[in-house]
């Protein structure tokens, strides 16, 4: 799996950490991330199709 970088405010980072952990809802920082990335993308892929924008007419 590619590793990337990526500068995080403080706060992000923070409030990140309320949701990582034994209590929280993820097991790590990484899991957490890729969550975030996932439902963002599959948001932005829900909007495209209401208005749409496909793949198909990008090309």
């Amino acid at each position: 799996m590619p590793k990337i970088s990526v500068e995080v405010p403080a706060e992000l980072l923070t409030d990140l950490d309320r949701h990582v952990g034994e209590d929280g809802k993820f097991v790590n920082r990484s899991e957490a991330i890729r969550a975030s990335i996932r439902k963002t993308l599959d948001t932005l892929d829900e909007i495209d199709a209401r208005h749409d924008r496909l793949d198909d007419e990008s090309e």
